[in-house]
């Protein structure tokens, strides 16, 4: 089998010369790794999570008290929803930890999947505080009550520069990478309830409606619905083994197609082992026979820089009839 591992650290490359001609037997391996940690986090993305948790943990305790003081349930709901961040953010840091761990005999991955468990709870976490928020905004269109407004709107305004500074922390890159998307999508969701709850402050000022904070806040439920829905989606199929969304399976199968002796690709598989790195398996019908290290290295690399599929193992096969693979079927897994 051909294996690659590539990581941010410097590779050790190891060739192993295992040329065996077309009559030794129906299964030929090759191997080339390049050893590293694609999927470790960078010190500056720990120390993101750090500071997010320390300053929202912080704000929590200001604005519960706070929210106590001026009688403001929108005030102590928006607290909840901090602290429901703040063990989310918690949770995401224990994940990127976890995944600097390196492989074992028992977890021969890594821990780096820990990753997608996190952003999958975090996602579910996220769906039932805003059900909790849109079940006390409703209760509170029906049963409005008078608030201290100067003290929510001033509460709220620094509830808005804390939450979206943390979220610009991991603004950079979270596209591909569910456990900072869902820190980013946690964070800014926060901000964007702590600007509801400023702006429904303001209207009551003027307007004396109670009933506008509730109002808002089921709108802003909704939006931030919207935007975690992708990653609910994203860390769901990525906890089933589904192919990640940036790599183009299709594209792959017919890359592997196309290299020179190659006269069937079966048995592909592609899969997520972390929120950032990909896996491969696959079955290459060579019928001259094993192609060599470097054609194993190369195909490797192309998959790593082309593809995004950090980790790839390929097996090479002759065709022989007498030893028929049995995995070759489509609809065999």
């Amino acid at each position: 089998m051909s294996g690659t591992h590539p990581h941010d650290h410097a590779s050790h490359d190891h060739d192993h010369d295992h040329e065996h001609g077309a009559q030794d037997h129906g299964h030929h391996h090759g191997h080339d790794h390049g050893h590293g940690h694609p999927h470790a986090p960078a010190a500056g993305q720990g120390r993101a999570f750090a500071i997010g948790v320390a300053l929202n943990l912080a704000f929590v305790a200001v604005e519960a008290g706070f929210g106590v003081r001026a009688n403001s349930m929108a005030l102590l709901a928006d607290a909840g929803h901090n602290l429901s961040d703040v063990l989310a953010l918690a949770l995401a840091w224990g994940a990127t930890l976890l995944g600097r761990r390196e492989p074992s005999h028992r977890f021969t991955y890594g821990l780096g999947s820990t990753s997608i468990l996190a952003a999958l709870i975090n996602a579910m976490t996220l769906m039932l505080v805003v059900g909790a928020i849109a079940w006390q905004a409703v209760l509170r269109l029906q049963n409005p009550s008078p608030v201290a407004e100067g003290t929510v709107i001033w509460v709220a305004a620094v509830g808005i520069v804390i939450n979206g500074a943390t979220a610009l922390l991991f603004l950079g890159g979270h596209a591909h990478d569910l456990n900072r998307r869902g820190a980013f999508l946690h964070m800014a969701g926060d901000a964007l309830v702590s600007l509801g709850v400023v702006l429904a402050g303001i209207a009551i000022v003027y307007t004396g409606w109670q009933w506008l904070d509730p109002a808002l806040s089921l709108v802003i439920a909704v939006v931030i619905v919207a935007g975690t829905w992708g990653l609910l989606r994203d860390s769901l199929r990525l906890s089933l083994h589904a192919v990640p969304e940036h790599i183009d399976a299709a594209a792959i199968r017919d890359y592997l197609a196309a290299q020179e002796g190659v006269a069937e690709v079966h048995d592909l598989h592609i899969w997520g082992i972390s929120t950032t790195d990909a896996a491969l398996t696959g079955h290459l019908v060579m019928p001259r026979g094993h192609p060599g290290d470097q054609f194993l290295g190369r195909i490797c690399g192309e998959l790593r820089e082309r593809f995004g599929v950090g980790h790839a193992t390929l097996q090479i096969e002759t065709g022989d009839p007498r030893y028929a693979c049995p995995l070759a079927p489509e609809h065999v897994v």
